[in-house]
């Protein structure tokens, strides 16, 4: 119950300062990268892992090598397994600017494609007819040009504030998607970080240092299987 009512103030508190900085973007780490989040394990034949987000995955306020994808090039690195993982995660993205840019990451080929958006339209009460229909478009566009890629999903939740009809809707666009397109799925990227102070910066918002370990944790516990 505790758990539950810190995630409505941290999801509350999001959508506050979200209105005030979407489009905003304060730090390095906010911008787009096609490199490596670490130094990844030495191979021409490595496969590339694409985590396609926000703010969350861009690893706002922390250095690049703090944020979550970077923690998880670390673990791939541990078991010695040949991929790259890359963070093109741009702080104030929404669900239409990640299909309005997935052409151009797709460029280079994506052999595991996390799909870590939508967070943005729930703080600004977007359509969730047109979340759902941007985020498939997404997932189609990824599908058409590497049909062997293996997609993750990330769900997220709007805030309270926006009505018991529009947090059901919302969170049903993310289930629903993973099941019609038979992915992979994270329920709550936030899971365990959301609304607890000493795991998010003082914004209140953003995970720290310590938070994004636990994102990184809550991201390998689907990711892992999949990698071969």
């Amino acid at each position: 119950m505790k758990n539950r009512l810190l995630s409505c103030l941290f999801l509350c508190a999001l959508g506050s300062f979200l209105s005030c900085n979407s489009d905003k973007s304060t730090s390095k780490t906010n911008q787009t990268t096609t490199k490596p989040s670490t130094k990844p394990n030495a191979s021409s034949n490595n496969k590339t892992i694409l985590f396609f987000g926000n703010s969350l995955t861009a690893g706002y306020g922390l250095d690049q090598d703090q944020a979550f994808p970077a923690l998880i090039q670390e673990k791939i690195n541990a078991i010695d397994k040949p991929y790259t993982v890359v963070n093109a995660g741009v702080s104030g993205e929404t669900t239409a600017g990640g299909l309005g840019r997935i052409d151009w990451m797709l460029k280079n080929k994506v052999d595991i494609f996390i799909l870590e958006l939508g967070g943005n339209d729930g703080l600004r009460g977007i359509k969730t007819t047109a979340t759902k229909q941007n985020l498939q478009g997404i997932i189609n566009k990824v599908s058409a040009k590497y049909p062997d890629c293996k997609i993750v999903l990330a769900g997220m939740e709007a805030p309270p504030n926006m009505g018991k009809a529009f947090t059901t809707a919302f969170r049903n666009v993310f289930v629903s998607l993973a099941k019609e397109n038979k992915i992979t799925f994270l329920p709550f990227l936030l899971d365990k970080v959301a609304g607890e102070t000493n795991l998010n910066l003082p914004d209140g918002i953003h995970p720290n240092v310590e938070g994004q370990k636990i994102v990184a944790e809550n991201v390998w516990k689907v990711l892992g299987g999949l990698i071969e």
